[in-house]
């Protein structure tokens, strides 16, 4: 049990027999006492509920295991990852893991979120490194304005680059905003 003054972004509860994560926490105070209203998404089923807690409240958290694996392919409805260590396969429904599969490439790892054998989801790193496999072209003098182009990205994201950057080169995107960071250097 963890109060829920402890209660953080991230934190994992079991309320009802349902697991979820913290999204969102706020601190309200009213007349009569405090209240802690949260927004909490559904590890298995994935929608977001706004729930309230008095203040001193305790709630049962749940720990849940981070594991490093390999993404290897993509099935109907789910996609397969390996564990490094064990060479163990698991498939996670395709449903929980909808906004991270336009930064997963084949090959690639990502932290897999585990309550005993049973995945819950991926943690994806903070930026990947993608190729470039279709761009426009640049227009001459057009440097000076700060301006972009959509680049398709070898797993289908597109992404707004600068001018500068051609087909070919691999180029990082943040995870949480599908942004363009920056052009990688070659190796």
């Amino acid at each position: 049990m963890i109060q829920i003054s402890d209660v953080r972004r991230g934190t994992n509860l079991e309320l009802d027999g349902t697991l979820y994560t913290v999204v969102e926490v706020h601190h309200v105070k009213t007349k009569k006492s405090a209240v802690y209203r949260t927004k909490l998404r559904d590890l298995r089923a994935g929608h977001i509920t706004e729930r309230s807690f008095n203040a001193g409240e305790k709630v049962p958290d749940v720990r849940v295991e981070r594991r490093s694996m390999q993404y290897l392919y993509a099935e109907d409805n789910a996609l397969v990852f390996m564990n490094t260590e064990s060479y163990d396969q698991i498939p996670i429904a395709r449903r929980l893991i909808e906004d991270s599969i336009p930064y997963l490439k084949e090959g690639g790892t990502a932290q897999v979120v585990m309550f005993g054998e049973e995945a819950l989801g991926i943690e994806l790193p903070a930026a990947v490194e993608l190729k470039i496999v279709d761009v426009e072209r640049g227009v001459k003098g057009d440097t000076a304005t700060g301006a972009t182009k959509p680049a398709t990205l070898e797993t289908g994201l597109v992404v707004n680059v600068p001018l500068f950057v051609n087909q070919g080169d691999t180029i990082k995107v943040s995870t949480d905003t599908g942004t363009y960071i920056e052009r990688v250097a070659s190796r």
